[in-house]
């Protein structure tokens, strides 16, 4: 059975609190005392964090929690993806950068990312950065690569079987909703299997099925993909 995949990406606000940990507990306990409460000023290592993993694994949404946790405390950062056909100049009142899917980087968004890295070193300004591969197997310049791995490297896990049945179990729950077993096979097996995707569904399947005052079956969710 073909598996397909709804371009339906990450549910919106990304935060620690909604980070599904797994085996990635180290990381995640890292970025919080990176990022802080705001209680209290910060001071960051200049030496910058690497996050790689499968897609799915929770990078991006690792990096989009810490902007929104330092743009809560009144901070600013710099955000730099492979989506970005014109990346802009540094700016000092950054207090992060945060560099996404580097391993996708086209040659101008590499001259970026190294000229952003040199101006956070000088400015004392903190740098995390998100690739699927490990540093010494990215396809990027020489510099660029060996900067990117100076630093702390943590490797992110996707979620095991069980665990994704788990936390669907429990966001499922918590809206007051009830998936069988014969939903959650239909889930795990027809659609995108990463934790964000998963969690979008969900709130599509939920919506739809109180839009139509029907419970949820598999047959809801085949008559929600013909709706649209």
């Amino acid at each position: 059975m073909k598996q397909l995949a709804l371009d339906i990406g990450l549910p919106v606000g990304p935060t620690f609190d909604n980070f599904f940990i797994g085996l990635n507990e180290s990381a995640l306990r890292h970025l919080q005392l990176w990022v802080g409460d705001g209680s209290n000023a910060v001071i960051r290592s200049p030496v910058p964090t690497y996050l790689w993993g499968d897609s799915g694994s929770g990078k991006t949404h690792l990096l989009k929690a810490v902007a929104q946790a330092l743009r809560v405390q009144g901070q600013s950062v710099g955000w730099l993806d492979a989506m970005a056909l014109q990346p802009p100049e540094f700016n000092e009142d950054w207090s992060v950068i945060l560099l996404d899917d580097v391993q996708a980087y086209n040659t101008l968004q590499q001259h970026t990312a190294f000229n952003w890295f040199i101006n956070a070193q000088t400015h004392q300004c903190g740098v995390l950065v998100a690739g699927e591969l490990p540093p010494a197997d990215l396809k990027l310049r020489d510099d660029l690569r060996s900067r990117l791995g100076w630093g702390h490297v943590f490797q992110l896990h996707l979620l095991g079987e069980i665990e994704r049945r788990a936390v669907l179990r429990q966001a499922a729950d918590a809206r007051g909703v009830f998936l069988n077993d014969e939903v959650m096979d239909f889930m795990l097996t027809r659609f995108s299997r990463d934790l964000g995707s998963l969690m979008e569904l969900l709130n599509l399947i939920d919506g739809y099925a109180m839009q139509t005052k029907r419970a949820i079956t598999v047959p809801l969710i085949k008559a929600m993909m013909e709706d649209s």
